[in-house]
């Protein structure tokens, strides 16, 4: 969200494959502002950070296998040769106060498009509960939800990250939940769904549900990239759901080698 302001000048001059690493790279991994939430929520803080560092080379990795680089970089962004060339467009304010005030328009239009984005997406998958849901008690099935019913379609693939079979519904529950809302509900139902699981299933969980990927992600990407380069809305939306696949897999990944390396 934010790290794409330091590059901002940029990223007009990208091409796809470059800004779909991008936005791979900010759906993988997490704001270090969020970490100290996430541990608030019951989530284990050495687990957080190493999923952190495991998810720049493994977003990086997933955004080049679905979308390897077949052009150039841009001559205007090759062009520089030392960071002594650097040149940023349009960063030169003529004092401190006019760069702090530019900054703070720039922060604020960032925050205000991601929230509206958001707002909006969330609302929609609501809306989708609701409607299986309700085709769902036409039929005598009660509280049928999307996130249950990706709970179960995850179930064997946590079992192949290694956790139990008996605890593997409940962390896939987890893990749709993430995709489908964001990481906030799933690891605020973390200590909840799995208290008395195995540390092995908290772990290879807590490493799978470290990243900004799911459906809501692509509102955010939208709002804050969409707003940085207006110009490539068009491909952010286009390029949106295989972000959130590619960043789902780099979670995954960093789970699976988790439950390789854990002992217990």
């Amino acid at each position: 969200t934010e790290a794409p302001l330091v590059i901002k000048p940029y990223l007009h001059k990208l091409t796809e494959p470059q800004l779909f690493a991008i936005m791979v790279s900010g759906v993988a991994s997490v704001a270090g502002t969020v970490l100290a939430a996430y541990v608030f929520m019951g989530a284990e803080l050495q687990y957080l950070l190493a999923a952190s560092f495991m998810a720049a080379p493994g977003g990086l990795l997933m955004a080049k296998i679905l979308i390897p680089d077949t052009e150039t970089l841009s001559a205007d962004v090759t062009a520089v040769a030392s960071a002594g060339e650097l040149q940023m467009e349009g960063s030169q304010h003529a004092n401190l106060i006019l760069a702090a005030a530019v900054g703070a328009s720039d922060g604020l239009r960032l925050a205000v498009n991601i929230g509206a984005m958001l707002i909006a997406f969330v609302a929609l998958i609501a809306l989708f509960n609701g409607v299986v849901g309700g085709i769902a008690g036409w039929f005598g099935f009660e509280g049928v939800t999307l996130q249950m019913l990706l709970g179960k379609l995850f179930k064997p693939l946590m079992f192949l990250l290694s956790v139990p079979w008996n605890e593997a519904e409940l962390s896939g529950a987890l893990f749709g939940e993430k995709l489908i809302l964001n990481e906030f509900v799933a690891f605020s139902h973390l200590g909840e769904y799995l208290a008395g699981a195995s540390e092995r299933t908290v772990a290879v969980t807590t490493f799978a549900l470290c990243g900004f990927a799911n459906l809501s992600s692509i509102a955010i990407l939208l709002g804050g990239l969409g707003s940085l380069v207006p110009e490539k809305k068009e491909m952010i939306a286009r390029f949106g759901l295989r972000a959130v696949a590619a960043g789902s897999l780099s979670n995954l990944m960093s789970a699976a080698l988790a439950g390789l390396l854990l002992s217990f």
